[in-house]
């Protein structure tokens, strides 16, 4: 199926529309605001969805080889452009992504996400597991999140090789089964928020070195080191349903609003 529209970006945004959206970005710079949006994965392409995509997008849907992640991928892209559309009052086929340098190397092709069009200092994430996908969106340059369908944990190795000690203490303290299993859930979905808030992704950290404060519940700061760099991170856990568990992470300086989550918008049809 053809690509329906230009790709976004190939053309100029209306100066009203771009005005607009630098007005609903100043807001959201002094509210300290984090919207999050999270929305079903169906397991059949929707062609409204297909229609929103870019032709670099439209051709990574060509390479997947089953219905189900290709319908996942277009969903969870449309879906963000629905969002970020209606969060900054332009209609949602005039929002392109692309990415930012990577803060490890500098290349280009696999650094942090980011809205190009309106080209506004915004700072977006997106991630996507069985059932659900999630975006966060924030003023500024860093926002992390990370969402996981809870399953069954029945290797030790796996523990260990991603929790401090402190967290495994509090992991082997909890009843196997459940209880135990959405722990490590938790524990996972902040460090892949903090890694993903900071740029560098898992490869550029020692996931048994980050320490998330499994102890905890609710809003936690996390100290991130990177190339002898050391920041700052609240990190909140996000209820998105009993099957899942998610988590969105922002600077600690700046987080000064709270998370507001929301369904995605529907498509216009």
């Amino acid at each position: 199926m053809p690509v329906s529209h230009d790709p976004p970006g190939s053309l100029t945004l209306d100066p009203g529309l771009t005005a607009r959206a630098a007005v609903a970005v100043r807001g959201l710079r002094t509210s300290g605001e984090v919207h999050v949006w999270c929305w079903e994965l169906p397991t059949r392409t929707d062609p409204d969805d297909l229609a929103l995509l870019s032709t670099q997008e439209y051709e990574r849907v060509l390479s997947f080889h089953q219905e189900r992640d290709a319908a996942a991928f277009v969903r969870s892209h449309a879906a963000a452009r629905r969002a970020v559309g209606e969060l900054l009052g332009v209609p949602a086929a005039e929002v392109a992504f692309g990415r930012r340098d990577c803060p490890g190397c500098g290349d280009t092709g696999h650094g942090p996400p980011s809205v190009t069009r309106p080209a506004l200092p915004l700072a977006i994430s997106l991630s996507r597991t069985a059932g659900r996908g999630v975006l966060a969106v924030r003023a500024g340059t860093r926002v992390g999140v990370d969402i996981e369908a809870l399953r069954g944990i029945h290797s030790q190795n796996v523990v260990d090789m991603v929790t401090t000690e402190a967290e495994r203490a509090v992991l082997q303290a909890l009843t196997p089964g459940d209880e135990r299993d959405r722990a490590f859930h938790r524990v996972w979905t902040r460090k892949e928020a903090v890694v993903k808030a900071v740029g560098v992704g898992l490869i550029g950290t020692e996931l048994n070195e980050l320490d998330v404060r499994a102890d905890l519940t609710g809003r936690v700061e996390v100290r991130h080191a990177f190339q002898g760099q050391h920041t700052l991170w609240a990190v909140e856990d996000l209820d998105v349903g009993p099957d899942w568990t998610a988590c969105v992470a922002r600077p600690a300086a700046t987080a000064t609003g709270p998370v507001r989550l929301h369904p995605v918008p529907p498509p216009v049809r």
